[in-house]
């Protein structure tokens, strides 16, 4: 495949046939309705190392499609609860950064104004500040949990303030609460910034080289009760997604990320997510599968934890002990002190 200057909107990803996340027929409604809205977002215009981000959202759902529906965690399958439309991906556009960004605002902020849980799929990660900020519309005091290898701090970086490296202080300008896990690269300025901000960020070496339980109660204290989840996909271990544009070694594996999601999930609301910065490699589709699966684990866990969290606490209001598991969703109570993975 001949590779397009960085940035170029890509026929073979814009104009490719529909794909609906999972392969669910497109025309399939659940009996309470379409409650999310995938949106994917193939763009890489500021990637700053090795472009490929654009093809992304495609890769990751082409291998939904061969995703198992059933999650042995929850007990369920999840799609069926949720009902998720995917939406055709926002086309770039080609004058630059800013205009690219507030295209993605105006059709993120129509579908959270339809009453839809929004979901991004990169893409770079410079497309997430208008994806929160579309549902911040919604949920104004909302936080960030941005789980990522690099800061994304700079102010400005080669010459633009909406870079990927950026978005992070983009959300900064804006008062948004910011918390990060993962974080094992940034500069000198970026590390002031964080001291100076007082932001709660959990770096590599600690979220990797201790238990989840014993600094993720920091990062829930630092967050607001409503929480829009960005994972950008270097979190992750190059030895399990080398397919990214910078990837750094040190990274967390896939059951201690999920310790993190999880444990969110069950003590705030999850308002929206997104998941970034996928940059396919030809014939290696192991890092497309796992990104596609977070997706899932991601609606599942927004949507079903949600209402485990719900009944639990009718439970207790009612003087009830509530049970550590169920039919349906096997699950523990316990928030953080359920979280055992990496001790």
């Amino acid at each position: 495949m001949t590779e397009a200057p960085r940035g170029t909107p890509d026929p073979e990803v814009l104009y490719a046939p529909y794909l609906s996340f999972l392969g669910v027929p497109a025309d399939w409604h659940p009996p309470q309705g379409l409650r999310a809205a995938l949106l994917p977002l193939p763009y890489d215009l500021t990637t700053s190392y090795q472009p490929g981000a654009r093809r992304g959202p495609l890769a990751i759902l082409e291998a939904s499609t061969h995703l198992e529906l059933f999650d042995e965690e929850l007990g369920v399958e999840p799609w069926q609860e949720i009902g998720v439309a995917t939406l055709p991906p926002v086309v770039p556009d080609t004058s630059g950064p800013a205009a690219t960004l507030a295209r993605i605002r105006q059709i993120a902020g129509e579908v959270v104004a339809g009453g839809k849980f929004l979901a991004g799929l990169g893409g770079e990660h410079s497309v997430t500040a208008p994806l929160v900020q579309a549902v911040r519309s919604r949920h104004p005091q909302l936080g960030v949990l941005q789980l990522d290898a690099h800061a994304d701090l700079r102010d400005t970086f080669e010459g633009s303030p909406h870079n990927h490296a950026c978005v992070m202080h983009r959300l900064l300008d804006e008062g948004v609460r910011v918390a990060q896990v993962g974080v094992r690269s940034l500069t000198r300025e970026e590390r002031e910034l964080i001291a100076a901000r007082r932001i709660c960020t959990v770096f590599a070496a600690e979220a990797v080289g201790s238990p989840v339980a014993t600094w993720l109660e920091r990062v829930l204290q630092a967050l607001p009760e409503e929480v829009y989840v960005t994972v950008d996909v270097d979190v992750f271990d190059p030895s399990v997604m080398p397919a990214t544009g910078t990837p750094e070694p040190g990274g967390l594996d896939w059951y201690r990320v999920l310790a993190v999601l999880r444990g969110v999930a069950l003590a705030k609301r999850i308002v929206g997510f997104d998941v970034v910065e996928l940059a396919p490699i030809p014939g290696l589709v192991a890092p497309d599968f796992l990104a596609a699966k977070l997706v899932y684990k991601l609606f599942a866990y927004a949507f079903l934890l949600r209402h485990e969290k719900a009944a639990a606490a009718r439970e207790r209001s009612a003087g009830e002990m509530p049970q550590a598991g169920g039919d349906s969703l096997r699950l523990g109570h316990g928030g953080v002190d359920d979280l055992s993975h990496g001790g």
